[in-house]
C-alpha cells in the first residue's frame, strides 16, 4: 500500500475539521531524539485537545492515506517517535491531553490522559495517599501514552512490573478513527482477546492511546536504601537471592552498578557525591519499601551482616535519612548522563535469565576484545535481568574512530544474548533502531502473527510506518 505525503492540500482539508490552533509547524524537538542519531521529518504537528479530535485526525489521515507518527514526551531511545525516511508524515502530539480525569483511592485506580507527564501522575497518586510506581530517569518529561506504547520498565519492575502490569484499561483511537472505549477499572474482565495488552507495547503502530486506567498501590510506610560492594556479578545475584529470602516483596529495586560507570561519573559529573573513597569494581543499590513496624535500616544491617558472613560483600553504607537515600539514587540515575558525556560506540538494552547474567558478563568482554579494545559500562536492573551493556572507546579515542565497527559490536553482543536465551530489547522497545534485530532474532511465527495483526487493524499502514516491523514502511506515491 502506498502512502501520500502530509502536504498543504491535506492540511487544508484537515484544518477545516478541527478547531483553530490544532495544527502547527513542527518545532525542532519533534524532529529529534535524545541520542542525536536521527533527524525526523513532518508536514505538520497536530495537537488535539480531546479524544474526539484525535479520532477526526486519524479518520482524515486514513481516508487520505497519510502517515501518522504519534508523539509523547520524545524521550524514546530507539527512534520510534521520529520518521527519518519515506513519506512525510503528520506528527500527532498528545501534549494538550494532560488531564487526570479521576482518582479512586479506595479502588487503587487513576484515570489519566495520555499526555499526562509521569511526574504529575506520581504526584496525583501521592496527593491521594497512593503510589504509582512507574519510575525512570525521564519521568519529568515522559508522558503516559508513550510509556504505555513502549511498555516502559524503570527501576521498580522487580516489585511492581513493567508498564503493562500497571494498566487495567485503555481508551484507544483506532487507525480508521473509531474509538475503543476500553477504559475500565476492573481487575477481572475475561471477555475474549486482550486488546489492552495488544496496544501496550505496540509503539503507536496499531492505534493511539488517549487515556488509561492505571493501577495504584499503598505507599510504603518505611523506606530505606543501601549501597553494598560485591565481589562480582555472581555475588550480586547471590545477594539478591538472600535479600529476597529475608525481605520478599519488601525489595522495590535491586540495581547493579559497575566500576566503569562510577569512573565516568567522577570524570564528567564530579558534583555527584560517590559513597566510597575507592571506586569498587561492582556494587549494588538496594531499595526497600516496608510496612509500619519494620525498620528498614535494621533490615539492611542484618542483610549486610549475613552477606558479609557468606563472603558476598566487602563494604557497604546504609542511608540514614531521606537525603542520603536521594544521594544514593543520584549516583545510579546520573550514570546514563555520564555515558552521554563520554560518548558510547554502541549501547545495548538487553535482558537475560537471571542465572546466566554473570556468565554473559564474563563472556561478552572477551568476545568484544576480538573486535578491538573498548571500555564497557555494564549496569542495570539486576532484579529483573535487564542490563544496559554499553561499549565505549578507550581514553584517547572517540566513538568516531569506531564508527565502522558499530554493526560488528552490536552483532557480537546481541548474538551472545540471543544464544543465552535473552532479549535484545528489554525495556526500550524496537522503534526504528531495532527493526533489523527483530527480523534477525524474532520467532518467525510471532513475526507472522504481528504482521497479520498490523494488516487487520491498520490495512492502509498509516500508523507509525517503519517502526517495529521494518516491512511496513511505506514509500510515497
Amino acid at each position: 500500500m502506498k502512502l501520500f505525503p502530509c502536504d498543504q492540500a491535506f492540511l487544508d482539508r484537515l484544518a477545516a475539521e478541527l478547531p483553530d490552533g490544532t495544527l502547527r509547524t513542527a518545532e525542532a524537538h519533534f524532529l529529534e531524539e535524545p541520542r542525536g542519531r536521527w533527524r525526523g521529518q513532518a508536514g505538520a504537528v497536530a495537537c488535539p485537545r480531546n479524544t474526539d479530535e484525535v479520532a477526526a485526525i486519524l479518520r482524515a489521515a486514513n481516508q487520505a492515506k497519510v502517515a501518522v507518527v504519534p508523539f509523547g514526551g520524545g524521550t524514546g531511545l530507539v527512534g520510534g517517535q521520529v520518521a527519518t525516511g519515506g513519506v512525510v508524515p503528520l506528527i500527532l502530539s498528545l501534549e494538550r491531553m494532560r488531564a487526570i480525569r479521576s482518582v479512586h483511592p479506595s479502588e487503587n485506580v487513576m484515570i489519566a490522559e495520555a499526555g499526562a507527564i509521569l511526574a504529575d501522575v506520581q504526584k496525583a497518586a501521592e496527593d491521594a495517599g497512593r503510589l504509582f510506581p512507574l519510575s525512570l530517569a525521564s519521568e519529568g518529561s515522559a508522558r503516559i501514552g508513550g510509556l504505555l506504547a513502549t511498555n516502559a520498565g524503570g527501576v521498580n519492575v522487580l516489585r511492581y512490573g513493567n508498564a503493562r502490569d500497571l494498566v487495567l484499561g485503555l481508551e484507544v483511537v483506532m487507525p480508521d478513527g473509531r474509538i475503543w472505549n476500553g477504559l475500565k477499572r476492573l481487575r477481572k474482565d475475561n471477555t475474549g482477546y486482550d486488546l489492552r495488552n495488544l496496544m501496550v507495547g505496540s509503539e503507536g503502530t496499531l492505534g493511539v492511546i488517549t487515556a488509561a486506567s492505571l493501577r495504584l498501590f499503598a505507599r510504603p510506610a518505611r523506606q530505606g536504601s543501601a549501597l553494598m560492594v560485591v565481589n562480582s556479578p555472581d555475588a550480586a545475584l547471590s545477594l539478591l537471592a538472600l535479600a529476597q529470602a529475608r525481605l520478599s516483596e519488601g525489595i522495590s529495586a535491586f540495581e547493579l552498578i559497575g566500576g566503569m560507570g562510577l569512573d565516568f561519573l567522577a570524570r564528567t559529573m564530579p558534583q555527584v557525591r560517590q559513597p566510597f573513597d575507592h571506586q569498587p569494581e561492582w556494587m549494588v543499590l538496594i531499595d526497600l519499601g516496608l510496612p509500619q513496624g519494620i525498620d528498614p535500616s535494621a533490615a539492611l544491617e542484618d542483610l549486610f551482616a549475613d552477606a558479609l558472613d557468606a563472603g558476598l560483600v566487602s563494604d557497604g553504607v546504609i542511608a540514614q535519612n531521606t537525603g542520603q537515600r536521594a544521594e544514593f539514587w543520584a549516583v545510579r540515575e546520573s550514570i546514563p548522563e555520564a555515558n552521554r558525556h563520554i560518548g558510547a560506540v554502541s549501547s545495548h538494552d538487553i535482558s537475560l535469565p537471571l542465572s546466566v547474567v554473570p556468565d554473559f558478563i564474563d563472556r561478552a568482554g572477551p568476545a568484544l576484545a576480538k573486535i578491538d579494545t573498548f571500555r564497557v559500562n555494564c549496569f542495570g536492573h539486576l532484579g529483573d535481568g535487564n542490563l544496559h551493556y554499553n561499549v565505549f572507546p578507550v581514553q584517547g579515542r572517540s566513538r568516531a574512530d569506531h564508527e565502522h565497527q558499530r554493526d560488528s559490536i552490536k552483532a557480537c553482543v546481541h548474538d551472545l544474548v540471543h544464544a543465552m536465551g535473552g532479549s535484545v530489547s528489554a525495556e526500550h522497545g524496537i522503534g526504528r533502531l531495532k527493526t533489523g534485530d527483530l527480523e534477525k532474532y524474532g520467532d518467525p511465527v510471532k513475526l507472522s502473527a504481528m504482521r497479520a495483526i498490523k494488516q487487520a487493524l491498520d490495512p492502509n499502514g498509516i500508523m507509525n510506518p517503519g517502526a517495529v516491523l521494518a516491512d511496513t514502511e511505506m514509500q510515497p506515491e
